[in-house]
């Protein structure tokens, strides 16, 4: 597809703002001055890999990841933004998940079973998703789109989804590559 990582992000961001609803996020999400956020993960990866597709650019997302790092790790914090967030957000067709990755540490093990250390940034974060494909992170800075890609775009734009283990278990890892290549069927799903 594109070589060079400039025309790959040019690539991005012009299919991104083909989506109704990854572009309004992107609109709206600076008036609620999170520290450090991006959109990121599956609303990412699905809108591109719909648009290879040539589905409709919603299909199959089942929500966007709204992230940012806060030090005030309260819950209370967080809860205060994920309401001002559902206000903002309300309107929307999709769901928005807005999650301080600062804060967690203190819920992964609870909910996934496997103890992590603190994240120390957003990027760090974006670092330990689930696939090479879905560690990407975007923003708009004023005008300029930001994208924070650990792993490059490569397997984004190839639809390749590639276990990033760093976090992730086997058994996550393949039930998340089940249900992408149902409602994805031209992806490659490398084996763990």
């Amino acid at each position: 597809m594109y070589r060079d990582l400039a025309s790959q992000i040019d690539y991005l961001e012009e299919v991104l703002r083909k989506s109704p609803l990854v572009s309004d996020v992107l609109r709206l999400a600076p008036r609620l001055e999170l520290p450090n956020w991006y959109l990121g993960a599956g609303a990412i990866a699905q809108t591109v890999w719909n648009e290879l597709h040539g589905f409709p650019l919603e299909q199959g997302i089942l929500d966007c990841d709204l992230v940012y790092y806060d030090e005030d790790t309260s819950y209370e914090a967080q809860e205060a933004n994920v309401r001002r967030g559902a206000q903002l957000f309300g309107a929307l067709p999709g769901k928005v998940d807005i999650v301080n990755e600062a804060r967690v540490h203190l819920w992964y093990k609870q909910e996934v079973g496997k103890e992590i250390r603190q994240y120390c940034s957003t990027e760090d974060a974006i670092s330990t998703w689930p696939t090479t494909a879905t560690s990407v992170g975007v923003r708009y800075e004023g005008d300029k789109f930001v994208v924070f890609a650990p792993y490059g775009l490569d397997d984004l734009l190839n639809m390749v989804v590639r276990p990033n283990k760093g976090l992730i278990t086997k058994e996550i890892y393949e039930k998340k590559a089940t249900r992408w290549r149902e409602v994805w069927p031209k992806l490659t799903v490398i084996d763990w």
